[in-house]
């Protein structure tokens, strides 16, 4: 019950002090109405709204995780609160749970704004809105654990924006946003297979327009995978780097 107490308290404390800030509540709504906006600007064409969303929310889970994680892990292991934490009397998943939970609220909340947004242009019916709620979860979660492994390897906020761009802008070009994965050079479609938004684009394509080419079962089963191997890499890196 006492690290429950703890987990809770380490999260409200997230909130309060990055997630429920005005410019982050700001910046959440923004940024993936501006991915939006340039979808609709760089068209020569009408813009097939639902054709669009599942890569914008994405994106914008994506960008929310890492930007987020990269600020409060690298800040507060800089100004040394995070040490204080490590002494903790909580189990260090538990710990880390605590941290990243925030960020995975944030980058939920994130991908439901370009929806809203949606459904005053478009008629959103026939959208299997369980396995999108399921698979925003899964790849909210997926990408602030890579936010984790990127924060927990560099010392710097910079470096960690740095680094995370080196991760984030190839998975977005080779992932199946822009271009199906089908149809990318053959010799790059096996890296596409390698990279978690993969897996999570082609959920959403499934359930908002029907023209996702994996399994579901598959998918989901990788955004696992993924995601503890993340974790478990983190809290390793954790472990040897910061706790002497």
């Amino acid at each position: 019950m006492k690290s429950w107490i703890a987990f809770k308290s380490i999260l409200m404390k997230d909130m309060r002090n990055y997630y429920l800030k005005p410019p982050n509540i700001s910046w959440g709504i923004i940024f993936p109405f501006a991915w939006t906006l340039m979808f609709f600007l760089r068209s020569q064409t009408t813009v097939d709204i639902r054709s669009i969303l599942p890569g914008v929310m994405a994106m914008s889970i994506l960008f929310g995780t890492t930007s987020m994680l990269a600020v409060t892990i690298t800040f507060e292991r800089r100004s040394r609160s995070f040490e204080r934490l490590l002494l903790a009397p909580i189990d260090l998943n538990l710990l880390m749970l605590a941290k990243t939970t925030g960020a995975i609220l944030f980058g939920i909340i994130n991908a439901f704004v370009p929806v809203v947004f949606a459904s005053f242009i478009v008629d959103l019916t026939g959208i299997n809105w369980f396995v999108v709620l399921t698979s925003v979860f899964f790849i909210a979660v997926t990408s602030t654990f890579l936010g984790l492994l990127i924060a927990v390897s560099v010392s710097e906020v910079f470096e960690a924006q740095t680094f995370s761009n080196f991760f984030r802008f190839p998975m977005i070009f080779l992932c199946g946003l822009f271009i199906p994965v089908q149809k990318l050079p053959m010799i790059l479609q096996p890296l596409s297979y390698l990279i978690p938004l993969t897996y999570g684009v082609d959920i959403l394509k499934t359930a908002i327009n029907g023209d996702g080419h994996l399994l579901l079962g598959l998918s989901f089963f990788m955004l696992v995978m993924f995601s503890l191997v993340f974790f478990m890499i983190s809290t390793k890196n954790i472990k040897e780097k910061w706790i002497y």
